[in-house]
């Protein structure tokens, strides 16, 4: 038997160069496949545009007027600090403000949604709109407020306040982005926090105190654009009495339920009574459970039970003398195809009010 050897051919010259290049794209896929291995992950919050805190920030300002427009805060924070003689506007909703060492100046602080915080302020005047207001260490602070929950003073004295009073057209939006109801305002039950025997530390402004007397319309041409109104008969807030004395010993109970005109009729009847010259003394919006309606409608409780099921009410207590018969023929003439809760009778209005609002404090843990 014989063996047989044959020689290894050689490849052709082409087909080495194919292989060459076949290994070559074979190896850079490798080291692309490598690289995007490699590559770090991508998250929205990677590529959301960068926050300059210069941005939110007046410092250390001297006799100046200065703002943000609409659009351009966004609902970030704000810090305002060690400024003087200066007029400042934040014509936007903000998650949260803090005002310190500010003297002798003048601030609007449109819709905050958690707290706004002054401390070591003094004379200063300014209209706010908040969920939480707070002061420490402030001394003559006169503040137009809107207020979700009880504002609340600290070593502060010679505190003033009245309701908020204000329009601009993108305040409204602005109130919703914020999470606030213009219903919602307990401007006038201020917490003390530090009383101080025999003195008292805060006070409410005169009935008749005019908005731009206190903090006048911005002079800066940019901030000119915004278009203003303190007209009380425009302002986004209902004008309450809140904690003043009331003129009349009637007062009465309207409550909205919830629909697609529920602000609205709200404001309309608040328009129709207060031009009768009806008082209105305070609003607010609140969730209600089966159990809340037996406590507050009581005999009329099952036709308004079912509509409680749709959201949030709001309810508005007027006074004045035939405030119960002025709101019944009202709503009746202009409300006629609208469920509607109205006090009976006079005998009846005062606890009407006094048990929605005692549920409503509760809620809201005032």
């Amino acid at each position: 038997m014989g063996c047989f050897f044959s020689r290894r051919r050689k490849p052709a010259q082409g087909s080495q160069q194919q292989q060459a290049a076949a290994a070559a794209a074979a190896g850079a896929g490798q080291d692309a496949a490598a690289g995007e291995e490699k590559a770090p992950p991508q998250y929205s919050w990677d590529q959301r545009a960068k926050i300059d805190p210069k941005d939110y920030t007046f410092s250390g300002l001297k006799d100046e007027t200065v703002g943000r427009l609409p659009g351009k805060v966004a609902g970030q924070q704000f810090v305002i600090q060690d400024c003087e003689n200066c007029s400042i506007y934040i014509f936007d909703h903000s998650a949260m403000i803090t005002i310190d060492d500010c003297v002798n100046c003048q601030i609007f602080l449109g819709p905050i949604k958690g707290s706004v915080f002054f401390r070591g302020c003094k004379d200063c005047k300014c209209i706010v709109a908040c969920q939480q207001f707070r002061t420490r260490d402030c001394r003559k602070l006169e503040v137009f407020l809107c207020c979700a929950t009880q504002p609340i003073i600290e070593s502060s004295t010679g505190m003033k306040f009245g309701c908020f009073q204000y329009y601009y057209p993108e305040l409204a939006l602005q109130f919703k982005d914020a999470g606030l109801s213009i219903f919602n305002n307990t401007w006038s039950n201020i917490h003390d926090f530090t009383p101080v025997s025999g003195e008292n530390n805060w006070g409410l402004l005169p009935e008749n105190a005019v908005v731009q007397d206190y903090v006048p319309l911005p002079s800066s041409e940019e901030l000119k654009a915004v278009r203003i109104s303190t007209d009380a008969t425009r302002s986004i807030i209902p004008i309450t009495r809140g904690r003043r004395q009331k003129s009349s010993d009637e007062s009465c109970l309207a409550v909205f339920f919830a629909g697609d005109y529920t602000t609205a009729n709200a404001r309309k009847l608040i328009d129709e009574m207060t031009g009768k010259g009806f008082q209105l003394v305070q609003t607010k919006e609140v969730s209600m459970k089966a159990e809340d309606g037996h406590r507050v409608f009581q005999q009329c409780a099952a036709e308004f039970i079912p509509l409680l099921e749709k959201g949030p009410v709001v309810a508005l207590e007027f006074n004045g003398d035939g405030a119960v018969e002025g709101c019944r023929s009202t709503v009746n003439d202009v409300f006629s195809g609208t469920k509607v809760f109205v006090s009976e009778s006079k005998a009846s209005a005062s606890q009407d009010v006094d048990n929605f609002y005692n549920f409503a404090d509760m809620q809201m843990g005032m």
